[in-house]
């Protein structure tokens, strides 16, 4: 099973940098085509997107997510950080894994 990313380039480039395919978008309108064309390959198993894109292809995002078995789409903080109202990369990590994390000082 695969991932793909759907993405800034910056978010793209990093997750090419750990073997994760990716699709660089700058509009709704690519980002709709692209995570529709990775949603219909059959060994997509999972569709990184940033916050910021995922907000604007919204109802997309939710339909793939309630009608599709797979993929399981992911949105994670793009470069800006999180979305407003949104926990940020740090607090989801803390949050699953059970351990607070200091920049400064390590767990």
């Amino acid at each position: 099973m695969k991932f793909h990313c759907v993405a800034d380039e910056d978010t793209v480039r990093g997750f090419r940098l750990a073997g994760v395919a990716g699709s660089v978008v700058h509009s709704p309108t690519e980002a709709a085509a692209t995570l529709t064309a990775a949603a219909a390959q059959p060994d997509c198993a999972i569709v990184i997107v940033t916050q910021a894109i995922a907000d604007g292809i919204r109802p997309l995002v939710e339909q793939v997510r309630f009608e599709r078995e797979r993929p399981l789409i992911v949105e994670i903080p793009g470069p800006e950080g999180a979305s407003r109202g949104r926990k940020s990369l740090r607090q989801l990590v803390q949050e699953a894994v059970g351990l607070h994390l200091d920049a400064e000082n390590g767990p």
